[in-house]
């Protein structure tokens, strides 16, 4: 157990410094710096790379917005399994409806708990 949970901080921490870095380095904006994460977990996930960086790091490996990627392949390749070419349109959707139902929920509770402040 302590090793999964050392296992999963490193590969997290890692991608979370990849990150980092290229806010440092490069003059990427956060947002593109968070699609290139997504569509780089999708990439990863379609090839089946990511697969085993998740069976090795657990939640270090699907908590970072790669694993969002990773879980949109994934949808997608079992869709398309099952229902063909639409597959491709509803796989990602029903992959991850439950994530972004939370974080959606979430983002309602807190803007109804909170008060918002105009910068």
């Amino acid at each position: 157990m302590l090793l999964m949970c050392l296992k999963a901080f490193l590969v997290g921490g890692a991608i979370c410094v990849v990150g980092q870095l290229l806010i440092d380095i490069t003059k990427m904006t956060p947002a593109r710096i968070l699609v290139t994460f997504v569509c780089l977990g999708v990439v990863l996930g379609a090839i089946g790379v990511y697969d085993r960086l998740v069976d090795f790091a657990g939640a270090g490996a699907t908590i970072p917005l790669t694993g969002f990627g990773n879980s949109l392949a994934a949808g997608v390749r079992e869709a398309v399994d099952r229902d063909g070419l639409l597959g491709v349109v509803t796989g990602g959707l029903t992959a991850c409806a439950g994530g972004v139902t939370v974080a959606v929920l979430a983002g309602l509770v807190t803007a109804l708990v909170t008060k918002p402040k105009d910068k």
